[in-house]
């Protein structure tokens, strides 16, 4: 292929960054080949196809509307690739609020040609619980909230939520920024409650105050969402109610901080002069807006080579303990924190 050593060895064992033309191109003619040596997925396994199904469908399914501003949007990219190389086809399915109210599969979804199925955005305790009871091989991405609850018996994808706003808070209070609080509905899903705790987490650890007016944490669960002009008057009505602003907010994600900072500004509030502001996701929103957004980076190709492992190991091989697996992710400074 006229392709060096180092190259050829990053598209197939999944290291390092090459253009996704070209790693595709590697791994299809790696295919063809007969290679066996990959390190996500043995390729003779590939050419049978694992367990006889090669024709059979991996299934999306999801209880939100996916934008291109969504981290997925390059996930669901890079899965559809591999699943395509690997002869199944690729299938995405909105969960209706009815359906997901009636924990009924959506229209046309035949289980008997279904191999796999990716859950994203599908928050729902009761439903996700019914999809275990399938037994067809499962990967949440994300999940909901389930510590009261029976644990899922299926694998977890998860972005890593922890490590990002402890460095943040950290860097923050060696700049004099010690009064931080928290905005995101905390219940919504599991990624929304575990940068919740590390914000908690992290105060306790660099000794910091917490006061309770810092925390706008809401009160939805899982998919039971507010609507945006619900969510943004709720933003208002806190800030409004702010005895004093904290030195900074962080945020659930992205649009969570834009709509914050929509609310900062109503109020004659300027980021990051008078406080400093950073959300997750590192949307493309996040770069363009002014300020731009000091957030936490998704790694969204490595989000979702994650993801087909996951669902072709547990395809192998039903028995597997259940797994939760973390994908890391990088905090970028922007302007929003003085940066």
């Amino acid at each position: 292929m006229g392709l060096s050593r180092n190259t050829v060895s990053k598209a197939i064992n999944g290291t390092g960054i090459i253009a996704d033309a070209t790693r595709d191109s590697i791994l299809k003619k790696a295919m063809e080949m007969g290679y066996k040596l990959f390190t996500q997925i043995p390729v003779a396994e590939v050419a049978a196809g694992i367990g006889g199904e090669a024709q059979k469908e991996l299934v999306i399914l999801t209880g939100a509307t996916l934008s291109g501003s969504h981290f997925s949007a390059r996930m669901l990219d890079e899965m559809q690739v591999k699943a395509s190389l690997l002869g199944y086809g690729f299938t995405i399915y909105r969960v209706m609020p009815q359906e997901r109210a009636d924990c009924r599969l959506p229209a046309n979804f035949d289980t008997k040609r279904v191999a796999g199925i990716f859950c994203l955005e599908m928050f729902d305790t009761a439903y996700s619980q019914m999809l275990c009871a399938l037994e067809i091989p499962l990967v949440f991405i994300d999940n909901a909230v389930t510590y009261l609850e029976k644990p899922l018996a299926a694998d977890c994808l998860l972005m890593e939520n922890r490590s990002g706003i402890y460095r943040l808070v950290k860097e923050m209070a060696d700049r004099g920024k010690t009064e931080i609080g928290f905005i995101g509905e905390k219940l919504h899903c599991l990624s929304f409650y575990e940068r919740y705790d590390a914000y908690m987490g992290a105060l306790r650890m660099f000794g910091l105050p917490f006061r309770d007016e810092w925390c706008l944490t809401g009160e939805s669960v899982g998919l039971e969402y507010p609507s945006h002009d619900e969510y943004t008057a709720y933003l208002e009505r806190c800030l409004r109610n702010c005895e004093k602003l904290p030195s900074l907010f962080i945020c659930a994600n992205d649009f969570v901080a834009l709509d914050a900072l929509q609310m900062l500004k109503k109020l004659g509030k300027s980021v990051p002069n008078d406080l400093f502001l950073c959300g997750f996701d590192d949307a493309p929103e996040s770069r363009i807006i002014t300020p731009s957004l000091t957030t936490i980076h998704i790694n969204a190709q490595a989000m979702g080579q994650s993801a087909i492992d996951l669902l072709f190991s547990r395809m192998k091989d039903p028995a597997l303990p259940f797994r939760t697996v973390y994908v890391e992710s990088s905090l970028v400074y922007r302007e929003s924190t003085g940066d």
